[in-house]
């Protein structure tokens, strides 16, 4: 069994940043794939950012392109997401994921992001 546990949300200003984190821990843990979803109230979850496990190749929503970097440490197993000028859409729950052979079937419980104007 994989657990997911979010850190680092909160409120900010526009154009701040912050720093979310997800610490991972399970006996056999080893994903294809993590990322970083997030879903705004009355909309649908979207992925944000994702990077393979083992080679570190990462794929971002064209929203976030140039603002947002994801990261992951294989020996802690955890995962980032560096979130810089952030913007009032942003605002949303942020759920850690992982996934294996395409499927997500692990998820954290999310942490909230809020961006004032």
């Amino acid at each position: 069994q994989v657990q997911l546990a979010e850190s680092g949300g909160g409120l900010v200003q526009a154009g701040g940043s912050l720093r979310l984190s997800c610490a991972a821990s399970g006996r056999t843990f080893n994903p294809s794939h993590m990322g970083w979803f997030r879903q705004a109230p009355g909309k649908e979850r979207e992925l944000v950012a994702s990077v393979t496990w083992s080679e570190s190749r990462t794929n971002y929503a064209d929203s976030v392109k140039g603002r947002f970097t994801i990261s992951r440490d294989n020996g802690k197993n955890t995962l980032h997401l560096q979130m810089n000028t952030l913007k009032p859409e942003d605002t949303a729950v942020y759920y850690c994921a992982a996934a294996n052979r395409g499927i997500w079937p692990y998820w954290g419980q999310g942490t909230q992001v809020t961006v004032s104007s």
